[in-house]
């Protein structure tokens, strides 16, 4: 009875030496960070929007485009050279508002090329790089609208993308100011305009330049209105893994970089102030003074 005992009792213990190795070779492995894995013949993983305009979005041959994803093959570039693999892959996947930030944090994305706001709350799961991009959330309306601020919403229906910061921040404001405003969730941008254009909702709330550019490329544009003072500040940024610090090293590094050398300008003028697929018109909108600002000393820091 002893032996059976013993023997049992060894066998368990064995098992779970097994157990515990195996888990400790899987942390070992998820702990490698990207530039090994590039190194060892692995693939960067770029994760893209279906319809920020003009940060990142789909052509007409559902291909990702826009200002981010230009600056994340920059940022691509800057890993071959690191890792001395000059044709690595890379791999892009679609993302959503509501599922970028897990897409990072659990490590099925290495770079977030949106347009995605560095805010405290996100920082506790995610990092950051330089902003390429500030603005500041607005409203989008119909044009016979008589609707110039948030307070002229009340007892209406306001849209805005779920898991976005102006999302949050007209509930506050809704909730703050007593506006008794419907506040309605809409699955992704493009969606959210289409409320407004059939009445299903009176506004559409979002950075104002997301809001120029789905304007833009809309069959009436000029059925369509910014309006509004701006309710949040919003720093966009290239959203990245917090646990791989020599990966972060290398993004800040070559985003600094770019802003420094001048680089980043054509790139913004590109998406900016040139016209762009798919209807090929033109934002016209130079880089504001706050992001002038911010570039003549860049940082991956943000007082938000």
């Amino acid at each position: 009875m002893f032996r059976t005992q013993n023997k049992s009792a060894m066998q368990a213990a064995f098992l779970l030496a097994c157990a515990l190795g195996a888990a400790g070779w899987s942390s070992a492995s998820q702990a490698s960070g990207v530039l090994d894995r590039v190194a060892a013949g692995g693939k960067l993983v770029i994760a893209h929007r279906e319809s920020s305009i003009p940060f990142s979005y789909m052509d007409a041959d559902k291909k990702p485009v826009g200002y981010a994803v230009d600056l994340c093959l920059k940022l691509a570039d800057a890993v071959r050279k690191k890792t001395g693999v000059k044709n690595m892959a890379v791999e892009f996947v679609q993302v959503s508002p509501a599922n970028r930030i897990a897409m990072v944090a659990e490590g099925k994305a290495d770079l977030e090329c949106g347009s995605t706001t560095n805010n405290a709350e996100r920082r506790e799961k995610v990092a950051f790089t330089v902003p390429h991009f500030i603005t500041g959330a607005r409203m989008l309306v119909r044009t016979s609208a008589r609707v110039d601020r948030i307070e002229d919403l009340e007892g209406k229906k306001l849209v805005s993308t779920k898991g976005t910061t102006p999302l949050k921040a007209a509930e506050q404001a809704n909730r703050e100011r007593l506006l008794g405003i419907t506040i309605l969730e809409a699955p992704d941008h493009a969606k959210a305009i289409e409320m407004v254009e059939k009445g299903e909702a009176d506004a559409f709330v979002m950075d104002d330049v997301l809001l120029y550019g789905l304007a833009a490329n809309r069959p009436k544009p000029d059925a369509l209105k910014v309006v509004g003072k701006f309710l949040t500040t919003e720093p966009l940024a290239i959203m990245l893994s917090k646990n791989d610090p020599e990966f972060k090293k290398l993004v800040d590094e070559e985003m600094r970089r770019l802003i420094v050398s001048k680089e980043i300008q054509p790139v913004y003028d590109k998406w900016f102030l040139k016209p762009i697929p798919p209807n090929d018109k033109a934002l016209n909108l130079p880089v504001s003074y706050l992001l002038r600002d911010f570039w003549k000393y860049p940082s991956d820091f943000v007082p938000f």
